[in-house]
């Protein structure tokens, strides 16, 4: 995605609308408040519905602990490239790149790194304990994610569209047969039209099913 894309991606989801939460039980989480307006590595574990562990890196906005408010929040889900036990590689692409050098970013960011591909299980209680634990606008959460992530981003949001104001797939691969469970989203689909690993043909069926079910989406 070029920079004036990802500039255009990161607008959108300022501007976007309102999401419901449930808070899920069964969870235990390690992390300490990390310094407003930088990256901490952070660690959750579940053990309902499902047994994982998942590391992620955390921002808070600057002025999150000199305030009151909530505050809008952001769950980035990285592709393929950035799988594995380092962090550190979720810095190359999107949100967690975007806030080593912005890092007045007015949004609590989520960036959970993988091993072996997106559970929607794993990341719904991830989500829902950061929702418990930090001063988080529930009307305000968004879900974006590249590649392998914006496949993610299709099924996490199937799967709990009521979480999110606004979804932003990039580049994934999505099921079809799920455009009902999102046509109430706004959502806004980027996808290269060159783009040899994820064929753009995947986003164009995913844009429009949902348009044929009544959607709000932008492609």
């Amino acid at each position: 995605m070029s920079p004036s894309a990802q500039i255009t991606l990161m607008n959108f989801i300022v501007l976007s609308a309102i999401s419901t939460w449930f808070l899920m039980a069964g969870l235990v989480f390690a992390a300490e408040l990390p310094a407003t307006g930088v990256q901490q590595e952070s660690h959750f574990e579940t053990r309902s519905p499902v047994a994982a562990k998942i590391d992620y890196l955390l921002f808070l906005p600057q002025d999150y602990e000199r305030s009151v408010q909530r505050w809008p929040l952001l769950l980035y889900l990285h592709g393929g490239g950035e799988s594995g036990t380092n962090l550190a590689k979720l810095k190359r692409n999107g949100p967690p790149k975007f806030v080593k050098s912005n890092p007045d970013f007015p949004f609590i960011l989520v960036s959970p790194q993988t091993q072996n591909g997106w559970d929607s299980r794993t990341l719904t209680a991830l989500l829902d304990n950061v929702i418990s634990r930090y001063r988080v606008d529930t009307r305000r959460v968004y879900l974006t994610g590249l590649s392998m992530g914006g496949g993610g981003t299709w099924a996490l949001a199937a799967a709990h569209p009521e979480k999110f104001a606004a979804v932003v797939p990039v580049s994934g691969v999505g099921n079809p047969t799920d455009a009902t469970k999102l046509a109430a989203l706004p959502i806004w689909v980027f996808h290269g039209g060159k783009d040899t690993i994820i064929s753009v043909e995947y986003s164009r069926k995913m844009v429009a099913a949902i348009k044929a079910a009544g959607g709000n989406v932008k492609y």
